[in-house]
């Protein structure tokens, strides 16, 4: 599932807004016998895959499901509409990196609360779903990101995929000429750059509860590098991560980082042959910490208990192992049970990278929680800094550092 951006409307839930976020009462009087969903599947094939998983459950318990789907950067906005005209669905989904901000009003239940069983979930789904120790959301399959690569011509080149950072910037010089670069990444100054930017900074040993650490300047350095020796196109500050595959397709780099998302249009076309690999590390014997993406669905506070106990329900049915596994399978995401994910693994063996980095990535969100805004913003602005403007970065992530605390 395609990462999207925490929201700036989000400050208003957490800046004084007693939005009384979590009194469901409803205006109009719903059908006790159908559980209302809010989410982001507006793609036709995304919301009939849905509707199939949440019609196989309902029918279990004699319910119906109603999902109402809605622009992924609207989600939130909606239910804080929804929120003050009391009419809040029983089922609230949100892309991890917003479930802090709506967790800390309060307004949304616990998942222990609710009796939705959370035991054997791999630690970045927990991570995903947590806000200062209480899981309030559950992930039904989790992304993050690996290296992509054509094999046609890793192979011309007599190489193999990178697995630290040196041999990636030896590669990756290697594989640039003639119009291909050796490496594509996206740089963008928003959610989708720092995404691709975190695997470097957390796993040279990055902080993003304290950016001028002194850890995560040699991400920065390896990206300048690349850029100023070809291996990486300039343009990458503008590229978002459907730009990076479209550079891929087109024979125009030969590794890119991207996420699972991309397999459906990578399999669509026949231009390009490609493979996916972990992502490299600072040295062998490391191991890549990504970013975890994906929705949490959560259940919003009711008067109406009735309504939380059926939507629990739902939650219970849809995370079942064999559940979790039919609907990796669907969206090319990793389950967030264990046991679903080592299938997952077996039977997907292309996408396998992806189920063994799952098991170190992280939520942005679990260690600075609803100042993550602020941090991303600040982040941003320090690779953007460094590739654009010659900042060192040093002093990039000490400007992002004071960024970040200003923003607070």
């Amino acid at each position: 599932m395609q990462l999207r951006p925490a929201l700036p409307v989000l400050a208003a839930v957490t800046a004084g807004a007693t939005v009384a976020f979590g009194l469901t009462g409803c205006a109009a009087t719903p059908d006790p016998g159908t559980v209302t969903v809010l989410n982001s599947a507006t793609d036709t094939a995304e919301h009939t895959k849905n509707q199939k998983f949440f019609d196989r459950c309902a029918e279990k318990y004699g319910l119906r499901v109603e999902q109402n789907s809605v622009p992924a950067d609207q989600v939130s906005s909606k239910a804080l509409r929804m929120a003050s005209s009391h009419s809040l669905p029983d089922i609230l989904e949100l892309d991890g990196s917003e479930l802090p901000q709506f967790a800390e009003t309060g307004g949304l239940r616990s998942l222990a609360d609710l009796g939705v069983r959370t035991s054997g979930l791999s630690a970045s789904g927990v991570s995903l779903g947590s806000f200062e120790g209480t899981r309030y959301g559950i992930a039904r399959s989790v992304n993050s990101l690996a290296l992509y690569y054509n094999p046609d011509l890793l192979k011309k080149a007599g190489v193999e995929p990178p697995t630290t950072w040196d041999e990636l910037r030896r590669t990756a010089k290697k594989l640039s000429g003639d119009g291909t670069y050796g490496l594509a990444f996206s740089a963008s100054p928003n959610a989708d750059g720092v995404y691709q930017f975190l695997p470097f900074f957390w796993s040279a040993g990055g902080d993003e509860a304290r950016l001028d650490s002194g850890k995560g300047e040699a991400a920065l350095r390896l990206w300048k590098d690349m850029v100023a020796d070809g291996s990486v196109s300039k343009a990458v500050v503008n590229w978002n991560q459907q730009d990076v595959n479209d550079q891929f397709i087109a024979g125009r780099t030969a590794m890119m980082i991207n996420g699972p998302w991309q397999v459906p249009v990578l399999e669509a076309q026949d231009k390009v042959d490609w493979a996916v690999a972990k992502l490299p590390v600072p040295e062998a014997g490391g191991k890549a910490v990504p970013p975890v993406g994906g929705t949490v669905m959560t259940v919003p506070k009711s008067d109406d208990s009735a309504r939380e106990k059926n939507a629990a329900k739902i939650l219970n049915c849809l995370n079942t192992p064999e559940n979790q596994l039919d609907w990796g399978e669907a969206v090319n995401n990793v389950p967030t049970r264990a046991t679903a994910a080592r299938t997952y693994a077996k039977q997907n063996p292309k996408l396998a990278p992806f189920a063994d980095l799952v098991t170190t990535a992280r939520s942005r969100t679990a260690k600075v929680g609803t100042r993550w805004p602020a941090v991303s913003d600040a982040l941003a602005g320090a690779f953007q800094s460094v590739l654009t403007g010659g900042s060192s970065p040093e002093a990039a992530l000490r400007r992002a550092q004071r960024q970040a605390t200003a923003g607070e």
